[in-house]
């Protein structure tokens, strides 16, 4: 049997634009994949974690065969938006792992131990870790399951496989965005974690001069480099990311004026209390499944401010401290454009000019600036663009959206045994913690319950038709 990660032979390989397929047809099922995962950020690692330990010390013919396809080169983690004294808004006990089982060695405490900087890191008196550091634990994690992933494999298609009017599988078929070529993979489950896209507002058009945050570092990198004079910038946006994006411009970009532009009065505070935070507990996400749907839109609607379009206070405290510096030294650098919406972008070869609208008195300005950034957030990417045809078989609910089980198993037809996973894009049905990390070791935890579960409920059924 091929263990844990153990890739096939190939049946035939060719040229750079040859097929390589992995026993698209396989003989037996020693050669089927109990799960593939689509995408390989922090949900998908903690997967990866959960069934490497678990195979680790399982009985003969009880592991899982996994393997993970990331169209990303190495592992990667909005590397767009990691400034360099950014901190994470969770935990670092909200790891990949300790949530799940305390014990783990892959915690961000053993890899604080295996860094040598755990007595450093006690000595801050912090739970919140800089954002390079955590990326850089996550790095370290994915290096010790790296024999589960397929780096630069981009799925390009998810077909079912009937057999007898049911459809027990799923092919899927990666290619290579180097060499083109492809690989064929059976998989008895999929499990999705393709992570968000960027949103952006309507006909809005990215440029060398335009960009969504997700772009702030590399670019601003690339201008500096360059020498390229930036006399303005402007940013849209009233979260987390646009407040760390117009502080960092304003810090690399010292000539440069950074001028914020958003609708509300002022940043609106994180909710970080005690009782707000429970929202994100395992055991809420219990409660807000079983919820009546008013009551789901309740909870949401009441607990946005703990995620959505809000900014630490330290670092509202820091912005409004280098306003009032600057206005005490006549030297304003840094424009907070409140209660304002952009109303055009007309972008030029040597400018962008942006008309932006005061809404109290509808008075409109025309800024000239050599950049704009939309810090306007992110977006699920719909599941049709994962899954192609297989999304068909899906079931929706009256509002369109789709059905998905407590185990996070997305609910399909009647004809269709092979199992679809989510781990985010599930906000309508186990709320807030879908698309963040509060959860993502315990989520790992129940997949993996569920996929054994479901193996061994198939095993006994295969036996008994047998017997």
């Amino acid at each position: 049997m091929f263990q844990l990660g153990e890739r096939c032979t190939p049946l035939r390989t060719g040229g750079d634009d040859a097929v390589t397929t992995f026993q698209g047809e396989p003989d037996s099922t020693d050669e089927i994949y109990d799960v593939l995962g689509i995408g390989f950020g922090p949900s998908n690692l903690a997967l990866a974690i959960a069934l490497h330990e678990h195979n680790a010390t399982a009985h003969e013919g009880q592991a899982l065969r996994a393997a993970f396809l990331e169209k990303q080169p190495r592992f990667g983690w909005h590397r767009g938006m990691l400034v360099d004294d950014a901190t994470m808004q969770v935990s670092f006990l909200k790891d990949l792992v300790t949530m799940r089982d305390p014990t783990s060695d892959f915690s961000f405490l053993c890899y604080l131990q295996e860094r040598g900087r755990l007595v450093d890191f006690l000595n801050q008196k912090t739970l919140f870790p800089l954002r390079i550091e955590f990326h850089d634990y996550f790095e370290w994690a994915a290096a010790r399951v790296d024999h589960l992933v397929e780096y630069s494999a981009e799925v390009v298609s998810v077909r079912p496989v009937t057999e007898d009017g049911e459809i027990p599988f799923y092919d899927l078929t990666s290619r290579d965005p180097g060499t083109g070529r492809t690989t064929v993979r059976r998989t008895r489950s999929i499990c999705v974690a393709t992570g968000l896209e960027p949103h952006l507002p309507p006909d809005a058009s990215l440029s060398e001069r335009v960009w969504h945050n997700s772009e702030l570092l590399p670019r601003v990198d690339e201008l500096v480099r360059s020498g390229r004079t930036v006399r303005r910038a402007i940013v849209l946006g009233a979260g987390q990311s646009a407040a760390e994006a117009v502080d960092y411009l304003h810090r690399s970009l010292p000539g440069a004026e950074v001028c914020s532009v958003f609708a509300k009065y002022g940043y609106t505070p994180a909710d970080d209390s005690p009782f707000a935070n429970k929202i994100f507990d395992p055991e809420a996400v219990d409660l807000y499944y079983g919820a009546p749907a008013e009551v789901k839109q309740s909870l949401f609607e009441y607990h946005r401010s703990t995620n959505y379009s809000v900014v630490d206070m330290e670092l509202i405290e820091s912005l409004s401290r280098t306003m009032y510096q600057e206005k005490v030294q006549g030297q304003e650098r840094l424009r907070m454009m409140n209660v304002s919406r952009i109303r055009e972008v007309e972008a030029g070869a040597d400018e962008v000019r942006v008309t932006v609208e005061f809404l109290p008195t509808g008075e409109r300005e025309v800024l000239a600036s050599d950049l704009l950034v939309y810090a306007t957030g992110y977006q699920p990417r719909g599941i049709g663009d994962n899954l192609g045809e297989v999304g068909k078989l899906c079931l929706r609910d009256e509002e369109d959206a789709l059905r998905v089980g407590r185990d996070h198993r997305v609910e399909t037809a009647p004809n269709v045994t092979a199992d679809i996973y989510l781990q985010g894009g599930t906000e309508h049905t186990h709320g807030l913690t879908s698309t963040l990390l509060s959860t993502v070791a315990v989520r790992a935890g129940e997949i993996r319950a569920t996929l054994l579960a479901r193996r061994s409920a198939n095993s006994l059924q295969a036996a008994s038709a047998r017997g």
